[in-house]
């Protein structure tokens, strides 16, 4: 049995004693957000120290939460934009990664340099922004989907991944009479799933938190994601639709730091409950990416 010198028991030991911390410290944010949510608001308002436990357990902010109109009509439509827009990131980037990974493809390697070129250089926010217009795009669902449609880092390691599948496969498959299409759907997807899960949980994650396209291309608020919503009730503290109606139950200042905390807790907590069920891909899939060719 191989017996661990000093400076490796020492060595582990400070790794365990690192990790510990980077836990406490990226959890506890998230732990004190959320006990602040379900505490009493001038408790919260009044209270300096670490918080580990609710005080004066309620529900109350909550109920004002999911009052403001805004929060369901904001999570709808970022429903919309999760769903719709992974739909179609997966849908490209798939049919442009199968079509960049076959080494016959005429002017492959010309087209790759072209894509690789825009994860370093871009035209820029104006722009951007005076082409969505152009397009017809603007305050409209399309302008937040797809300008963003094909992630670049996402095509090459699904294009990597795919590189990998033999190629006999492929030409087992055309002398059966498989098409593209076919042989891209029934072939390389199912053999290629960890990477999918991958990029799947990048695009779901990439959806869920944007805000700024929102905030640039968007006018009519009946659009606005969860996340626009979000960023203006923290930083323009637009919690007044939640509390006008409360004030004579509590105080609207320490009503509305809590209203804060409990919609931040409502935004973050899906994207939590998915990630568990792909993070078993990630570390598989996205070290497909690493492989040199």
């Amino acid at each position: 049995m191989y017996k661990k010198t000093w400076g490796e028991k020492v060595f582990d030991g400070s790794n365990y004693i690192l990790l510990c911390l980077l836990v406490v410290v990226t959890l506890y944010p998230f732990i004190y957000v959320l006990m602040a949510s379900l505490s009493d608001p001038k408790f919260v308002a009044q209270y300096r120290g670490l918080l580990l436990w609710p005080h004066g357990f309620t529900l109350n902010t909550y109920t004002f939460v999911f009052e403001n109109p805004m929060i369901a009509t904001g999570y709808r439509n970022t429903l919309f934009y999760v769903f719709a827009g992974t739909v179609i990131n997966m849908l490209l980037t798939a049919l442009g990664a199968y079509a960049l990974s076959r080494r016959y493809l005429i002017g492959g390697t010309t087209i790759m340099i072209l894509i690789v070129f825009t994860m370093f250089f871009s035209g820029g926010l104006i722009p951007t922004y005076l082409n969505v217009r152009n397009l017809g795009l603007l305050d409209s669902a399309w302008a937040i989907i797809l300008p963003s449609a094909v992630n670049t880092f996402n095509l090459i390691v699904m294009r990597t991944a795919f590189r990998a599948v033999p190629e006999s496969m492929e030409e087992s498959a055309k002398i059966d009479g498989a098409n593209d299409y076919t042989i891209l759907f029934r072939i390389f997807i199912p053999l290629s799933l960890p990477v999918m899960a991958v990029i799947l949980l990048f695009y779901l994650v990439q959806h869920w938190n944007s805000w700024f396209p929102a905030l640039i291309y968007l006018r009519t608020r009946e659009l606005f994601p969860i996340q626009l919503i979000l960023r203006e009730i923290l930083i323009a503290s637009s919690t007044d639709t939640m509390t006008a109606g409360n004030v004579a139950q509590l105080d609207q200042m320490p009503v509305g730091e809590t209203i804060k905390y409990a919609t931040i807790i409502i935004v973050t907590l899906p994207i939590v409950c998915v990630y568990p069920f792909l993070q078993k891909y990630f570390a598989k899939g996205i070290m497909v990416g690493a492989v040199k060719e």
